[in-house]
């Protein structure tokens, strides 16, 4: 730890590897997306070679679109953490520290209440799911909640981090949400 800087809390770590923890399993889907695209332009080009290759892994565009969805909602608590959002601070970054602040609590207040909303309809349209059975349309029907389960839970560790933010944003008197813009 630096000079004068306190240790981090047991709760602050447990957040930073609940996040961290998140982006793990989102890279882990976009890998395995990448697979699967790759596996799939190997199978086109054995077959365009007349190799006795199957021509498609089957439902693999719904496969790739559920990965894509999953590793980009989980990703989103500990991208904002690290400041990988794009953030627009050509107004913020000449207020006075204070209004700095200020503005930075309304943003974290207005963004955790639109999640919230988002939350509760992606829980809703989840459970409505689950409840009449829906399937995707591919040639492997998929429970559609099952693939739901990863947007509701981002968004819900998204509402997590936003609070995070906010209540540590609070604490200490200034934005700890980095910039993610380039200097």
């Amino acid at each position: 730890m630096g000079a004068g800087r306190p240790a981090p809390s047991s709760m602050r770590r447990s957040l930073d590897l609940l996040y961290l923890s998140a982006a793990m399993v989102a890279a882990g889907f976009i890998s395995g997306l990448c697979l699967l695209i790759v596996a799939q332009v190997l199978l086109n080009a054995g077959t365009r070679l007349g190799l006795p290759l199957p021509p498609t892994i089957p439902s693999y565009a719904d496969f790739a679109g559920y990965m894509l969805a999953a590793g980009t909602f989980l990703a989103l608590p500990w991208t904002l953490r690290s400041g990988g959002h794009v953030r627009v601070s050509l107004v913020t970054s000449r207020l006075p520290a204070r209004a700095q602040w200020g503005v930075e609590l309304a943003i974290l207040a207005l963004a955790a209440v639109m999640i919230c909303y988002a939350l509760w309809f992606s829980g809703l349209l989840l459970e409505e799911s689950h409840r009449f059975g829906d399937t995707s349309p591919g040639i492997i029907p998929i429970p559609l909640w099952i693939p739901q389960i990863a947007m509701v839970l981002g968004l819900g560790l998204l509402l997590v981090s936003l609070v995070d933010s906010f209540v540590q944003t609070w604490r200490t008197g200034a934005p700890v949400i980095g910039g993610g813009e380039e200097g």
